[in-house]
């Protein structure tokens, strides 16, 4: 048997990777790891063994030899999947995970918990051979307590089975092939090893006290000259005599500053757990909103009788509170909320990856949800940490959904885990800025009255403080007894509720065929996504959409449309089509759209806000007449280049709609005007130009021109500015275009694009999914770039499967991958295994390689005054402008 080693990598300390401006601050565990506590985190993420299925063998013993399995990395979600996956065409079954590691003295002495993020399915976990956890549910931690069960100074294994299968005895129960999404499998969230000393805050989902465990903050009297911030932190003694602690709760600003310090000293027995519980008031507090989404810093240490620190960790904290006041609708932080929370609905599936996405996608996606104006995104179901993490930082509520859809078993067993359920996401949730209420009924359901009772009081068992909020569908069972109803019937609404639309612009013939003109995929072109953002604004048929919400009264407190990106579902052929963005997160024309809606008003709490126009038109000989604008300004002037034409739009100062209005220029791009610059050689007199002005002044502009013939391919790096860590898991997109010599994307054009990749990077899928060679969709055509586990330069290279001299170039990018600063456990010789990813056809020396490109280039320039010649004399055949 080989050798394994533990690895910590300190290449930069912990504390300042929390806080770094270049990367999103991610917990671990449930907490920000601070030093000088005696706690500390190891991500547990490289470097498993893997197989898909299952074994007669007792593959859960130590010395089973699994050399034979694959090597991967979590998050990992079983395979890769096409692009079109809908229809259950993923893995359903029974996969095995075995991890190998030493570990180090400087674990010893310590508590060891390992703490998986979420496994999809039935889970059982083993160390050395010994069955430690199992669970049931898809989407809460699995928690268990390895510490005595580690062997010191010899290899450990720790062997996980995961089971995706159907099976109605707990959430969701319903069999994939009758869901509208889709299970998928696999651990495909983060794992890790907490360490820390023998007295300790403990972890609520573990401990599993009610309204305990862990540390619990909540809130009191919020206004802007105070706020009272109640604290709650339950600590156990597992040392071997009893310990005089002393807890101290430092709140600091972001920046730094302490604003309030607040210590409680209690003395607690061996073996046994107590509660320190404190307060503070805070005078002029920072508040917390999706427009000023201001994030304190909470430091919770624990000091033993001498005054020195042996436990502790930071806890980011938003000041807000929210109340929905019937008739009055949403109050703020005191104040009555003008205007709806306006969001979407979320399942966090990607292209090929299935829901397996690293922190670093998950941020990306509320990054971008949150540029396009949205305010609330309801989760579907209980969210990753990292995205609850990012819609703190970013001003996104989230609405936390326990998992369930169209389905009810009245086996017992099935309520008694549901009630965990709720339990659990209430636990794993509770201190987040961003929670705007819970969903504990199951979504679209048929359960009985007894249940959604039963719900209610769990939340209020579980939260048993203020601005706390659970809310029912509207006209289910039980609904009489929450305050807040979902879905609202607006001939029916009573005084004495407050009302959300969970769900809205979804617009089908039926339930089979499935045809609509709000499920449009992005390669179906310009006139399809029109449709789709006319739909979604104010078609000129009767629905539901963000111009009527926009005028519900104020009982209705907002809304989430159905649904953010495209998703592979389990019980129909076709994925879902109805997202603003594709199942890469490249925009439709909805996006822009929504992203009109936003305030015009700069953040600096927001990165990326502010006025914004553009011009859904890509002037084509398919284009339609009218040109559509969509833009948050005041008033926008569109200046069309092959008239001198200008014409002006102005918001009307009295709207009561939607707060931007969709723009239409009617009947002024006609293809056979245009055709007539280009026959003149003015192309670049031909363009569109719009500019958005408010008081007067031109503060967001957008030019578009026809596009050229195809001349090369263009990589761009679709990251949000976050940077690719080398954890060996982290995923980033990389987009090629085919642009003409100016660079406008050639939108009609079926190229397949074949990418390469060098360096310390790893391309995800292959030719048997679909993704590389890619087709060209809409003029772009994405790949998943993975991390190695050393940073360095990734190079990857964009060319057409078929070359010719007339075709275009081939495009070329350069990204570096950035140190990680989180430590890992993980087995050198194993992690080996994956490699890196050189395959021997990509690695011409460099040099010929230039020289390769330097002869394309001459042949296409040569090819280039071919073409003019072809030009000249169709010219003078007789080819004018009016054939």
């Amino acid at each position: 048997m080989k050798s394994f080693y533990i690895i910590a990598l300190f290449l930069v300390c912990a504390f300042s990777s929390l806080f770094a401006a270049d990367y999103p601050a991610f917990s671990t565990g449930g907490f920000y790891e601070l030093p000088g506590t005696g706690r500390k985190a190891y991500s547990m993420n490289m470097a498993w063994r893997f197989l898909k299925g299952d074994s007669e063998a007792q593959v859960w013993n130590k010395d089973f030899d699994d050399s034979g399995w694959e090597v991967v990395s979590l998050p990992h979600g079983i395979e890769y999947l096409p692009v079109e996956a809908s229809g259950c065409a993923n893995y359903q079954g029974i996969v095995w995970y075995r991890k190998h590691f030493t570990p180090s003295d400087e674990l010893k002495g310590k508590r060891l918990f390992l703490h998986f993020e979420a496994i999809m399915g039935k889970s059982e976990v083993y160390l050395n051979g010994k069955l430690i956890k199992k669970h049931y549910g898809g989407y809460l931690p699995v928690i268990a307590d390895i510490t005595d069960g580690i062997e010191w100074d010899s290899e450990n294994v720790i062997a996980v089975k995961a089971d995706n299968s159907d099976d109605p005895t707990y959430p969701v129960g319903k069999p994939q092939s009758l869901l509208d999404y889709t299970y998928f499998g696999g651990i495909y969230r983060d794992c890790w090893l907490i360490a820390h000393n023998d007295v300790f805050i403990t972890n609520a989902n573990y401990e599993n006290e009610v309204a305990g465990g862990g540390l619990f903050i909540s809130y009191d009297r919020v206004s802007e000259e105070s706020a009272i911030i109640n604290l709650k932190a339950h600590i156990r003694n597992q040392s071997s005599k009893r310990q005089k602690i002393t807890i101290e709760f430092q709140l600091k600003e972001k920046e730094g500053k302490t604003v309030l310090t607040t210590a409680k000293s209690l003395t607690v027995q061996r073996g046994k757990a107590n509660y320190a519980v404190s307060s503070m008031k805070v005078d002029a507090p920072k508040l917390w909103s999706p427009e000023t989404p201001y994030l304190y810093n909470l430091d919770i240490l624990v000091k033993d009788a001498s005054g020195q620190t042996i436990d502790g960790y930071r806890q980011r904290l938003g000041i807000r509170s929210i109340e929905f006041k019937q008739t009055e609708g949403l109050w703020l932080n005191g104040k009555p909320y003008e205007g709806k929370i306006m969001g979407t609905n979320r399942h966090q599936d990607f292209a090929v990856l299935g829901n397996a996405l690293p922190n670093s996608l998950q941020w990306r996606d509320a990054k971008k949800l949150r540029d396009a104006g949205l305010k609330v995104i309801r989760t579907h179901y209980v969210i990753d940490p990292a995205f609850m993490d990012a819609c703190d930082e970013l001003g996104l509520f989230a609405l936390v959904e326990v998992p369930g859809w169209q389905f009810w078993n009245d086996e017992p067993i099935f309520a008694e885990r549901i009630y965990s359920d709720i339990r659990n996401m209430i636990r794993i949730h509770r201190n987040h800025a961003s929670l705007f209420f819970w969903e504990p009924i199951l979504n679209e359901t048929r359960y009985p009255e007894y249940f959604a009772k039963n719900a209610l009081d769990i939340c209020n068992e579980e939260y048993p403080y203020p601005y706390s909020t659970a809310a029912c569908d509207h006209g289910a069972a039980g609904d009489s007894y929450y305050s807040l109803l979902l879905r609202p019937i607006d001939s029916k609404l009573s005084p004495d509720k407050t009302y959300f639309i969970r769900e809205w612009g979804d617009n089908v013939d039926d339930w089979n065929a499935q045809n609509s003109d709000s499920r449009v995929a992005r390669n179906w072109g310009e006139v399809p996504m029109l449709l789709q953002a006319a739909h979604y604004a104010n078609p000129d048929y009767p629905t539901l959409c963000y111009e009527t919400i926009c005028q519900k009264p104020r009982q209705i407190v907002g809304a989430c449309f159905w649904h953010s990106f495209d998703h592979q579902r389990g019980y129909h052929a076709d994925p879902f089509y109805g997202g603003i963005m594709d199942a890469f997160r490249q925009p439709k024309f909805s996006y822009y759209m929504f992203m009109s809606q936003r305030s015009p008003k700069k953040s600096d709490l927001i990165a990326d806000n502010g006025p914004m126009i553009y011009i859904a038109h890509e002037l084509t000989p398919f284009s339609p007449k009218d040109v559509t604008v969509y833009s948050n300004c005041d008033e926008v002037r569109l200046t069309v280049f092959k008239n001198g034409k200008t014409y002006t739009y102005k918001k009307a100062t009295d709207r009561k709609g939607m707060p931007s209005p969709v723009i239409t220029f009617a009947d002024v791009y006609h293809f056979m005007e245009w055709k007539a610059k280009a026959r003149a050689g003015k192309q670049d007199e031909a363009y569109l130009l719009a500019e958005g002005l408010i008081d007067g002044k031109v503060v967001a502009t957008h030019k578009r021109y026809p596009a050229g013939q195809p001349d090369h391919i263009v990589l761009r790096l679709d990251n949000e500015n976050v940077p690719l860590v080398a954890d060996g898991s982290d995923v980033a997109v990389v987009v090629a275009e085919v642009v003409d010599k100016r660079g406008t994307v050639k939108r009609l054009n079926n190229s397949i694009i074949r990418f390469q990749i060098e360096g310390e990077g790893r391309l995800l899928g292959d030719a048997s999914v679909g993704v590389n060679p890619m087709p060209v969709s809409w003029g772009s055509a994405p790949a998943l770039v993975q991390a190695t586990n050393h940073a360095g330069k990734i190079n990857i290279t964009a060319s057409l499967l078929v070359p010719g001299q007339a075709r275009p170039l081939e495009g070329t990018l350069e990204i570096e991958s950035v140190p990680d600063k989180q430590r890992q456990i993980f087995s050198a010789s194993e992690l080996e295994q994956i490699g890196r990813n050189k395959q021997e056809a990509q690695e011409s020396p460099s040099d010929l390689k230039e020289l390769m490109r330097e002869n394309a280039i001459l042949k296409k320039e040569l090819n280039q005054l071919k073409v003019k010649e072809v030009e000249q004399q169709q010219t003078q055949f007789g080819k004018g402008i009016n054939d």
